[in-house]
């Protein structure tokens, strides 16, 4: 053995303490060469069968352990809370960094030199990542893959971005409720992950652009035989980590996060990647924040075509040459000197690969969008800032003046919205208020708001919405998302009256409140704080220690990385 690991500290020696340790680890039949010095590999698995993007994980962590035994480790499978999207209510995000910090403790708690972080489903990647960083033990990322393309009479359809067109098209008058439901059966078939570059694709390609994961990780479908390889692959060099003690710290530098913003302005990438990456730099320690997502991100093409903000799936990616075609495209636009989990860096993972489809991924100078990225726009109704995504906006919104109709909660939102006395029209800004992180709580994806029904009959599409929320990733539209601060801490936000006159500019990052400074003091003086839908336990935490959109909406007692010392033994 090359070096001594610190499952020794549990497992070596003959001592009454680690008699305790191997005598019980024994009752599942492991051998004595089981504790002989070689690097134990914890598998945090967020396996769930109320996640169902991670409901394949019970067979593909068994990939993951061959690799782990071939190459001389000891494998040992852990549980941790699994944030599913589809399910948790009543946002996953408010149960993120409840599950950064089950796996935080549970890596520095037990015998582990190095840790395969299993993740999916939107928050899994950024809960796991977040707690492992919070460590800074050897990690590596295995995705679990995303699912087939959909198929709905002939057509390929995407998760997420065509529930959304279909739903407006039923309210429209355009689309029959029963094709509305015979489209459900078509659209999730097979294991995995939404396969339209939603957060879970984006957050996949995050962890692959920083280095955290073995190239390939993003696009293999979740029932190709090649993710399983993958799984294998993972699980050996989880091994080859733990002996040169590659931590992410040593990976998750600066460099790093201005590859992954750049990565995802070129994939039209998800708004809930901002937010997961602050909450990431903020537990290694890099000073990152949300400017930098503008600076990185501007000049950025987006050379990927696909949903929301293109035409086609993950399955259509992957064969195309899934991430590692696209960084190669990237060239001089990424830092190919930063260092990744496979002891080589950028520049060399991404070397071999080619571009099969120039339709799906396309050359640099003929890109979807010229300028793709995440905007970040400021101004006295985002003081702190807000964020827009273009490539899924209609560019004819980008500079917009309209008058504000508000809707102070989610609930008034879905009670009014189809109302014949609403005063909206084409040229209104939609506002909804009250759906931060303290507000919801947990910054729920309901800021891509449907249309009024009578203006989607009318052929309407697309208005400016702007909210203290988020949108999933699967969605598109003009919103304006994540303003801070948000307003059930009195933000601006919340000083929104129906009538008001908001101007957005998107070229010049700007998003404007056209109300006197003075009726807005009077309104200042006059709010009072929303009573909270939820309280006690951890929801009475979160609210009390959340920090606001623009810092990654983490808890202040969380940032930062504690390390993996643990003082004193169990017994």
């Amino acid at each position: 053995m090359t070096r001594k690991f610190r499952s020794q500290a549990w497992f070596g020696g003959e001592s009454k303490d680690s008699f305790i340790h191997r005598s019980w680890m024994k009752n599942g039949g492991l051998p004595d060469e089981a504790f002989d010095g070689r690097p134990v590999i914890g598998i945090c698995n967020t396996f769930s069968e109320l996640t169902p993007c991670n409901a394949h994980f019970r067979e593909l962590v068994e990939h993951v352990k061959r690799g782990v035994i071939e190459a001389g480790g000891v494998p040992f499978e852990f549980p941790v809370f699994s944030c599913g999207e589809s399910n948790l209510r009543p946002t996953a995000m408010l149960f993120r960094n409840l599950a950064s910090m089950d796996v935080e403790e549970a890596i520095r708690g037990n015998p582990i030199d190095a840790v395969v972080l299993m993740a999916g489903c939107d928050k899994t990647t950024p809960s796991l990542l977040m707690g492992a960083a919070s460590c800074d033990l050897p990690t590596i990322v295995l995705s679990g893959g995303p699912m087939l393309n959909g198929n709905y009479r002939g057509r390929d359809i995407g998760s997420g971005t065509d529930v959304w067109r279909f739903s407006e098209d039923v309210r429209a008058g355009i689309m029959s409720r029963a094709d509305f439901i015979a489209a459900e059966d078509a659209m999730s078939r097979s294991p995995g992950h939404c396969m339209t570059m939603g957060t879970a694709s984006t957050m996949a390609s995050m962890v692959e652009a920083l280095g955290m994961a073995l190239p390939g990780n993003a696009a293999w479908p979740a029932v190709d035989a090649r993710r399983q390889r993958l799984a294998h692959a993972v699980g050996r060099r989880a091994v080859g980590i733990a002996h040169e003690d590659l931590r992410p710290s040593h990976i998750l530098t600066r460099a790093a996060f201005a590859n992954a913003i750049r990565v995802n302005a070129a994939i039209g990438g998800s708004t809930n990647a901002v937010i997961h990456l602050l909450a990431i730099a903020g537990r290694v320690g890099v000073d990152l924040g949300l400017d930098d997502w503008d600076a990185f991100g501007r000049g950025v093409p987006t050379i990927v075509d696909l949903m929301p903000s293109g035409r086609f799936l993950m399955e259509d990616f992957c064969y195309a040459g899934g991430l590692p075609a696209v960084m190669k495209a990237l060239g001089d636009l990424l830092d190919g000197s930063a260092p990744t989990i496979t002891g080589r860096t950028v520049a060399e993972n991404v070397a071999p690969a080619e571009n099969f489809d120039p339709e799906v991924i396309r050359p640099l100078d003929a890109p979807l969008i010229a300028e793709g990225g995440i905007a970040v726009l400021r101004g006295n109704l985002a003081p702190d800032g807000a964020v827009i995504k273009p490539s899924a906006a209609s560019p004819e919104l980008m500079r917009h003046r309209g008058r504000a109709v508000v809707f102070t909660s989610i609930e008034d939102y879905k009670a009014r919205i189809d109302s014949p006395e609403l005063a909206i029209d084409e040229t209104s800004v939609m506002v909804l208020q009250n759906c931060g992180p303290k507000g919801y709580p947990g910054m729920a994806e309901v800021g891509n708001m449907a249309l009024p029904q009578r203006l989607l009959a009318k052929g309407v599409r697309d208005l400016v919405r702007i909210s203290d929320a988020r949108m999933s990733g699967t969605a598109f539209g003009t919103v304006v998302l994540h303003v801070a601060p948000e307003a059930a801490t009195g933000g601006p936000l919340a000083l929104v009256r129906d009538g008001d006159m908001i101007e957005l500019d998107v070229p010049a990052r700007r998003l404007h409140l056209d109300v006197p400074e003075a009726t807005l003091a009077a309104r200042r003086a006059a709010w009072q704080a929303p009573a909270p839908t939820m309280s006690g336990g951890y929801v009475s935490l979160y609210v009390d220690h959340v920090l606001q959109a623009d810092r990654g909406a983490d808890l202040d007692f969380l940032v930062g990385c504690r390390g993996h010392a643990v003082p004193r033994e169990s017994h």
